[in-house]
């Protein structure tokens, strides 16, 4: 392991100032996230010149492709977890015994829904009420996506083996290479440049096969050969079954609860698609371009958890109420400002991703509402990660029901009866403003009761 990766394990949150080690574990993780987020983004842009309907079926494969992802994040999650505590107790071999072993199991679930998804294409998205002239382009994509998955599986959590040893800024690199490897050829795919067939939407998902292929065999090399993180070989059966027991503990809790989040996009599509393809169209839009302004968010629900947990071990709840009431400032302020910009380019980002004045018009409208509550998601998403912290996966979880099908959805439904799309936006506010109320209060509670319990020793053997 090199000294720099070393340096940054035995960093002891406990004692360096808050602020500081929060900007010095984020700032890395910034640009990775951008990266690869920016995958959708870049396959919206070029997929929304091929014209509204294959705008709106890209649209309608968000919500099944980031189930599949959110299956990555989970075990990405499990899988760091594991590595980090077995590298902080020196057990070396047994780390790399564990890394083989997620790596082998994500291939293996990751590659189970893929299929499952694949045999399912027609009644899924029929069931999301996707129309009949959008299910070609729909196949298309999904049935190279689905493939290219398995591939995205390897980085994610790969790169978790890696932010375990203490290492935040290789994954960044490689996640920044896949995105810009998929910028550069999505234009050739989709329209047929050069030497290359023109292959429409099904392009995209091409390009970004070809983009996840390069960052597993990256990874692979990197773990196996260069850092040799992880076993060059498949594990046996024995050492399969005791490794993949161990992450899917944490991993598929966290997966699950991860999962809530395109059940109810998919449930809000549905809703959506009632207003027509170019509703769908623009809400599709919208949520890529969330993806991009949460992202601070998201770096910080990922930095902030080993400040929570440390500080819970050691008994220093002030720092923990310090670190969170710190981060929670930050984000309300950095959204307001996030909110301020794409209001004001809500008109040049319409006219970049819609080729048609309705979608546009729609596109404007979701930009001019919808980030106003970005800062209270911010709130509610640093809670959740806060309570998987301070080991209450529980609470973290009933919150997110509470969030997506309380409020979210109903408050959302309730707004497009009454005010049709106009009201549709504003209950995604409303819902929001309500659930960060619900997490903080929480959150206050539950810190209230562990500063009177003492500490659990089991706690500790997450």
């Amino acid at each position: 392991m090199n000294k720099a990766a070393a340096k940054m394990r035995n960093v002891n949150l406990t004692e360096a100032p808050i602020g500081d080690t929060l900007r010095r574990m984020t700032i890395p993780m910034i640009l990775g996230m951008v990266m690869m987020m920016s995958f959708g983004l870049v396959d919206t842009f070029f997929v929304s010149m091929l014209g509204t309907d294959p705008l709106a079926a890209i649209s309608f494969t968000f919500p099944v492709t980031f189930t599949v992802i959110s299956l990555n994040i989970g075990l990405g999650i499990g899988t760091s977890a594991i590595i980090g505590k077995l590298q902080g107790a020196g057990e070396f071999e047994n780390a790399k015994l564990y890394a083989t072993g997620s790596l082998m199991l994500s291939v293996l679930l990751v590659g189970a829904l893929a299929f499952i998804g694949y045999l399912l294409i027609d009644p899924i998205f029929h069931y999301l009420n996707a129309s009949d002239n959008l299910m070609p382009y729909i196949r298309d994509y999904m049935s190279v996506w689905y493939l290219s998955s398995v591939f995205l599986s390897l980085p994610m959590v790969g790169n978790s083996v890696l932010r375990a040893c203490g290492d935040t800024r290789t994954p960044s690199i490689i996640m920044a290479s896949g995105g810009a490897l998929n910028a550069a050829l999505d234009p050739l795919f989709i329209f047929g440049l050069g030497p290359f067939p023109e292959m429409g939407i099904q392009g995209a998902a091409l390009a970004t096969f070809i983009a996840w292929l390069f960052g597993a065999a990256w990874i692979i090399w990197l773990l196996a050969v260069r850092r040799k993180l992880m076993i060059p070989r498949l594990l046996n059966l024995s050492e399969f079954k005791e490794s993949a027991r161990e992450v899917m503990k944490i991993g598929l809790p966290a997966a699950g609860a991860n999962m809530l989040t395109p059940i109810a996009g998919a449930v809000m599509t549905g809703i959506v698609a009632t207003y027509g393809a170019e509703a769908v169209a623009a809400w599709g839009v919208g949520n890529r371009l969330e993806s991009i302004a949460s992202i601070v968010i998201l770096a910080l629900s990922m930095t902030l958890p080993p400040i929570i947990s440390q500080n819970v071990g050691a008994n220093l709840h002030r720092r923990v109420e310090e670190a969170y009431a710190l981060t929670l400032k930050f984000i309300l302020v950095w959204q307001v400002i996030v909110f301020g910009i794409m209001w004001a380019a809500s008109p040049l980002i319409a006219s970049v991703f819609a080729n048609e004045a309705e979608v546009a018009s729609l596109i404007k409208l979701f930009l001019c509402i919808v980030p106003l509550g970005y800062g209270m998601q911010g709130v509610i998403i640093l809670t959740n990660s806060s309570f998987n912290a301070m080991h209450r996966p529980m609470t973290a979880l009933v919150l997110s029901i509470i969030r997506l099908f309380v409020f979210f959805v109903p408050v959302s439904y309730v707004g497009s009866i009454l005010f049709d799309i106009p009201g549709l936006f504003w209950g995604n506010v409303i819902a929001n403003i309500l659930m960060a109320g619900v997490s903080y209060l929480a959150f206050k509670r539950e810190l209230s009761k562990q500063r009177h319990e003492p500490i659990n020793e089991e706690s500790h053997n997450v």
